[in-house]
């Protein structure tokens, strides 16, 4: 059988600020995020499984990434906790705020390996990721993909 590819599209609106930048993007700021996840693997070829001619069903592929990426980083800020700005994450938790502090700087290549790792560790083993593009702005977007990821 033949491995296909298929694609969902997800978008999410984060906020975050890049300590230590040369430009404005040290400012907190937010984006409109779009996340195209592609995952590739052979449809099922087994006539009796309710699943029969998919490669994954598009909601079980939702159910991760919305579970592992949008519903933790939509409406969230996005801070590296190795930085000053742990004070300001704390500041803003403390008043309610959904804060995320991640260990890398939040910048849309670090953040699409990080989620590249979610994903890889929620999917069934017989599925693999693709690749994922996330846009930040209409004209500026992070890409992975999994061969130039072998190891």
């Amino acid at each position: 059988m033949s491995n296909i590819r298929i694609t969902k599209q997800f978008s999410f609106e984060t906020g975050h600020a890049l300590y230590g930048y040369d430009g404005k993007c040290k400012n907190v700021h937010g984006h409109s995020y779009k996340l195209s996840v592609t995952v590739i693997g052979s449809p099922i070829t087994d006539r009796s499984n309710v699943k029969y001619g998919m490669v994954i069903d598009f909601s079980d592929l939702k159910k991760i990434v919305k579970e592992e990426i949008v519903d933790q980083f939509d409406h969230a800020t996005v801070f590296n906790e190795t930085t000053p700005h742990v004070e300001l994450a704390n500041e803003l938790k403390n008043r309610g705020h959904h804060v995320i502090l991640v260990d890398y700087q939040p910048t849309s290549e670090n953040m699409v390996v990080d989620f590249a790792e979610r994903i890889i560790a929620r999917l069934p083993a017989e599925i693999s990721l693709f690749s994922l593009k996330l846009q930040e702005t209409e004209s500026s977007f992070a890409e992975w993909y999994a061969s130039d990821n072998l190891k």
